[in-house]
């Protein structure tokens, strides 16, 4: 089945491709940030990854939604509308590449800038051990030593992570109001009205629309490669099942079982030398 994509229409500004769209405007993106992580954007950049490091980072399947940075810091900032597998580990690997970016561009470690990767997520990110959502609008991370939390590992990267499902457990009315927006599409200060309007905007642009309509074919075609490689792999793990089977049975030739499974010789092979010192394909 293929997966729907929204109408230009039906965006939000928590849906993907409106997210970049609308803070690509260095002002909101400077004023959202500040409102989230509570530090000072003094000059918002949005610098493209270093060549050396892009063939990688494509490859992984990943896209950075807003990758900023100004005179002291690094920023990227992820709007998350669906539940996705492993986030800790996906927030781990967002940071290791603001890293990679700077030190390839010849930054060594030691002046390395402060590091921020900020989720947006419109869901609680984490459950306790009975399968409930803890429930918190912001959840911090920063490196600690377990033993004595006076011990500084003073790495300079944080990870913060919003629930905007619980917006009206957040005690700040700016981030409040910011969580409430993201989680109904209701403004309910000038900040969220404003992106709302914005919104509305883009909607109008062609240009945008040419965008989303490119993005949209091209996140298809990676999840028609993802289902086309998922079958190919179940049709060979099935044709090595029942060229093993064939092997047991020890009635037809290597070559007849090649050529009944479609499998190469040197494949079935393979398989016999296995079964024979008792080592699963």
């Amino acid at each position: 089945m293929r997966r729907r994509f929204k109408s230009v229409e039906e965006l939000t500004f928590a849906d993907d491709g409106m997210f970049q769209a609308v803070l690509r405007e260095p002002d909101i993106c400077a004023e959202l940030v500040e409102r989230l992580l509570g530090v000072r954007v003094g000059r918002v950049e949005y610098p493209q990854l270093e060549k050396a490091i892009a063939p990688f980072y494509t490859t992984k399947g990943v896209r950075l939604d807003v990758y900023l940075k100004d005179e002291d810091k690094v920023i990227d900032v992820e709007m998350q509308s669906y539940p996705q597998e492993a986030l800790g580990k996906r927030a781990r690997y967002y940071q290791s590449m603001l890293d990679m970016d700077a030190l390839m561009k010849g930054q060594s470690y030691k002046s390395l800038k402060e590091s921020y990767v900020l989720f947006i997520c419109d869901f609680d990110p984490f459950k306790n051990k009975n399968g409930a959502a803890i429930g918190l609008p912001r959840y911090t991370f920063k490196s600690l030593c377990l033993e004595n939390k006076a011990a500084n590992l003073d790495d300079k990267s944080v990870k913060v992570l919003y629930n905007a499902s619980a917006y009206k457990s957040e005690g700040d009315e700016k981030i409040r109001a910011l969580l409430r927006f993201i989680h109904t599409n209701e403004p309910g200060d000038g900040f969220s009205r404003r992106l709302k309007e914005i919104v509305e905007r883009i909607k109008d642009s062609e240009r945008f629309k040419g965008d989303y309509a490119a993005m949209n074919l091209h996140d298809q075609d990676i999840m028609d490669e993802a289902r086309l490689e998922g079958v190919a792999i179940g049709a060979r793990q099935n044709a090595e099942e029942n060229a093993e089977n064939l092997l047991k049975m020890n009635v037809l030739t290597m070559e007849q079982i090649a050529q009944a499974t479609s499998l190469p010789l040197e494949r079935v092979l393979e398989l016999q030398k296995n079964l024979a010192a008792g080592v699963k394909a």
